[in-house]
C-alpha cells in the first residue's frame, strides 16, 4: 500500500489534526522569521544612526530642488569639482590625500552625490547621470561657480560626462578616472541591483543586505583595490556609513542604471569638445579598461589617455600623484 493510500485510510479526525499541526508549524516558522527580520532591521537602524553620529557632516549643506546636498570646500584658485563613485562619499577623496594636494592650487569642491554620505536622495526622482548633472550644475551656480574642471571617478565619471554634455560652458575640462562608458554584459550588476527593487528591495535593504555586505566587505575591497591592498589611509573611510540601508539602496539603484546609462551615452562622447584626460589602472578588476577607457579615448579626439601600471579601480587611492598630474594636465599646468 502506498503512503498516500495509507494516509487516506486514516480517520478524518487524525488527518485533520495532522493538517492543523502542519499549519501551526508553518505559522510559527513565519512568526519567528518575521521577528528575526524585525530585530535585524532594528539593529541596522541603530548601526546607521551610530555611524551618522560618529561621522558628522564635515562640510555645509545646500537645498537644491528638494535635495539636501552636502559638500566640502577647500583651497582657493580655479574651481575643481570632485565626484565620487558608486557606494562612496566625500571621505573617499579626503582619505586619499587628493584633496590636500589639489587644495594647494585649486578651489576644491567635493560633493556627496544624492543618497551618499550626508546628502538626501528623494525617491520621486530617477537619479540618472543627467538628473544628477542638473542638480550639481544648480548647486555650483549657487556657490558662484560659472566654470570648473570636473573629475569623476567610476560612476561619478558618468555624472561628469553628463554635466559636460548638458552644460559645456560650465565644464572647462574633464578628468575621467576608472569610468564605465559602454554597455557590456555585467551579471554582477544584476545581483548588486536587488536592493533597489520596490518592496522586496526595501525589506532586503533594511535587514539582510547590510549584514551580507559586512561579510562581503573584504572581498569587495580586494576586488576594487587589487592588485594592490587597500592602503592604510583608507582606514579613514567610514565603512559603517556605506553600510546604512539608505546608502545600500542608493548604490543598488545606481548599479541598476549602469548599463542603460551606457547605452544612452555611447554615441554622444564625440560631442565633448573640452580638454579630456582619461586615466585608469592597468589591472582594474572591476572594469575592462580596453573596452571602456581605451575605447573612449578613440571616440574623443582631443583626449589623452594614461594607463597606470600595477593599479586597480581605486586609482585615486593607490596612484594619487598620477591623478593629481591628470588634473594639472587638463588645467594646462602640466604635460
Amino acid at each position: 500500500m502506498t503512503p498516500v493510500n495509507r494516509l487516506s485510510r486514516l480517520p478524518t479526525s487524525v488527518r485533520r489534526n495532522r493538517n492543523v499541526a502542519a499549519g501551526h508549524s508553518y505559522a510559527v516558522a513565519a512568526v519567528v522569521a518575521a521577528g528575526a527580520l524585525a530585530a535585524t532591521a532594528l539593529l541596522n537602524r541603530h548601526l546607521a544612526k551610530k555611524a551618522e553620529h560618529d561621522n558628522p557632516p564635515a562640510g555645509r549643506f545646500l537645498d537644491v530642488d528638494g535635495v539636501r546636498l552636502h559638500y566640502v570646500e577647500r583651497g582657493s584658485g580655479e574651481p575643481l569639482v570632485l565626484l565620487h563613485g558608486n557606494g562612496s562619499m566625500i571621505q573617499d577623496f579626503e582619505s586619499s590625500g587628493l584633496v590636500d594636494l589639489a587644495a594647494k592650487n585649486y578651489r576644491v569642491i567635493i560633493i556627496d552625490r544624492p543618497g551618499f554620505g550626508h546628502s538626501s536622495r528623494p525617491r520621486n526622482v530617477v537619479w540618472t547621470p543627467d538628473a544628477q548633472a542638473q542638480l550639481i550644475q544648480r548647486a555650483l551656480k549657487r556657490l558662484g561657480v560659472s566654470q570648473a574642471i570636473v573629475l569623476g571617478h567610476s560612476w561619478g565619471a558618468s555624472v561628469a560626462v553628463a554635466l559636460a554634455l548638458k552644460f559645456p560652458d560650465m565644464v572647462r575640462g574633464l578628468v575621467l578616472a576608472s569610468g564605465y562608458y559602454y554597455p557590456t554584459l555585467r551579471p554582477d550588476v544584476v545581483a548588486l541591483s536587488a536592493p533597489a527593487v520596490p518592496v522586496v528591495g526595501d525589506i532586503m535593504g533594511h535587514t539582510l543586505s547590510p549584514m551580507i555586505s559586512r561579510l562581503m566587505w573584504p572581498l569587495m575591497m580586494a576586488k576594487i583595490f587589487g592588485p594592490k591592498s587597500a592602503p592604510a589611509k583608507f582606514e579613514q573611510f567610514p565603512k559603517e556609513m556605506a553600510l546604512r540601508p539608505s546608502q545600500i539602496r542608493a548604490s543598488a539603484a545606481e548599479s541598476a542604471l549602469m548599463i542603460p546609462d551606457a547605452f544612452h551615452f555611447e554615441d554622444k562622447y564625440a560631442e565633448l569638445k573640452m580638454p579630456v584626460v582619461i586615466i585608469a589602472g592597468e589591472d582594474d578588476r572591476l572594469i575592462d579598461i580596453d573596452k571602456q577607457s581605451a575605447r573612449l579615448h578613440s571616440d574623443v579626439s582631443q583626449s589623452a589617455f594614461h594607463r597606470v601600471p600595477q593599479t586597480g579601480h581605486m586609482i585615486h587611492q593607490t596612484a594619487t600623484g598620477e591623478v593629481m598630474a591628470a588634473i594639472n594636465e587638463v588645467a594646462g599646468k602640466g604635460p
